[in-house]
């Protein structure tokens, strides 16, 4: 057991998060997502919202700041600006927990896979709310 670890995070996405460098990404995606026919990572979260986990997961990761849209959301095929409930969770949680406004870039879900497959490692969640995927591109942690 150790302290201070968000209480969502398996070993296995701790070990990733930890492994991955400025610029990397990290998807976390819904349950409809095809994780485990297109990612050789696949690092899944049985049970637990996907809002819950990317709070979690953005305690210990910094989301880049050199980039204007260093996140990721899908959105339907044709529909750039699509609006789901889950886009506007987990957008109040990226700004809340990095103390800033952070800019999205939406992606038709066609074209998330392409994108995603870069990815370092997949968080697989088995949230239900569809076009619930998203992709982190990690930062760095500025000295004080």
């Amino acid at each position: 057991m150790l302290k201070n670890i968000p209480k969502h995070l398996s070993p296995d996405v701790l070990w990733a998060l930890a492994a991955m460098g400025h610029g990397d990404c990290l998807a976390v995606v819904d349950a409809n997502y095809p994780a485990y026919s297109r990612h050789q990572r696949v690092l899944p979260i049985v049970g637990v919202p996907l809002v819950s986990i990317i709070a979690d997961i953005l305690m210990l990761m910094p989301v880049d700041d050199f980039l204007e849209k260093p996140v990721v959301k899908m959105v339907p095929d044709g529909d750039l600006g699509y609006a789901a409930s889950v886009h506007h969770d987990v957008e109040k949680i990226v700004n809340d927990t990095e103390e800033r406004q952070v800019n999205f870039e939406p992606v038709e879900r066609t074209k998330f896979y392409d994108v995603a497959a870069r990815a370092f490692a997949v968080v697989a969640t088995t949230d239900d709310r569809p076009f619930g995927c998203f992709i982190f591109t990690k930062g760095v942690i500025r000295s004080v």
